[in-house]
């Protein structure tokens, strides 16, 4: 998977990096997010491993922004992993999709 162009997609579509300082997440995932709706926010979790690349995209309510990779999520109300190529190209058709 090209993780370096999902993550610039990501800035592009004003996703902002999270600090990833809690236990919510695992150790040196890089965290992006953007609110959706009020304290709800749309989440990608990259994590890198030495034999493997694996995004998480979630939708989840936080309390607020600040407690995003502090804290654990008020609720996930969608969660999806994207391990192969195969979850890559549904991800990409969400992206196009979610442009309209």
């Amino acid at each position: 998977m090209d993780c370096q162009k999902i993550v610039k997609t990501l800035k592009h579509k004003d996703f902002i990096r999270v600090a990833n300082k809690g236990n919510c997440f695992e150790e040196g995932a890089a965290v992006y997010a953007k609110e959706i709706k009020d304290n709800i926010f749309l989440l990608f979790v990259i994590l890198k491993d030495i034999e493997i690349e694996n995004i998480q995209a979630l939708i989840a309510h936080f309390d607020s922004f600040s407690s995003i990779g502090l804290k654990e999520p008020e609720q996930v109300m969608f969660y999806l992993s994207i391990k192969d190529k195969e979850d890559l190209h549904y991800f990409e058709k969400y992206l196009k999709i979610s442009d309209n």
